[in-house]
């Protein structure tokens, strides 16, 4: 009897374990919020500059982490799809290059957003690249 109730309790906690999702994942594409005229700041700790996420209609700008960089931009609010497109940048050498190349690299992978509250969060797919927080 012991066993058999052993069982049980562990095959429950098998089987919520694997059905649990983050909130925020649920979300991936479903409708989200405008983007337009919103400035985000990356929430993971780097080292040097925090790199920065600014969008305005089609078009996207920031830092890096060392240098300026902009491009384009497609956002549907409608079903959270996002590209960013034709990225360039300054031509500045800084100690943190490779956190820029990572940074740079995922904005160019991402094709979904979700936002819960002042978290910005950009997906390639279901998998979470990069996370933001509101800046002023």
């Amino acid at each position: 009897m012991k066993n058999l109730f052993l069982s049980i309790c562990t095959a429950a906690v098998l089987v919520s374990c694997g059905t649990m999702s983050s909130s925020s994942a649920s979300k991936v594409g479903k409708a989200q919020p405008s983007l337009a005229g919103t400035k985000w700041a990356l929430a993971d700790n780097v080292k040097g500059k925090i790199p920065t996420l600014n969008i305005e209609g089609e078009k996207i700008s920031g830092n890096g982490g060392c240098n300026n960089y902009f491009g384009t931009a497609k956002v549907d609010p409608s079903t959270g799809n996002f590209s960013a497109g034709a990225l360039g940048s300054t031509r500045m050498a800084c100690d943190n290059m490779s956190v820029e190349k990572n940074f740079m690299d995922m904005v160019g992978k991402a094709n979904k957003y979700v936002i819960t509250g002042n978290v910005l969060e950009l997906y390639q797919d279901n998998l979470l690249l990069l996370k933001f927080n509101k800046a002023e």
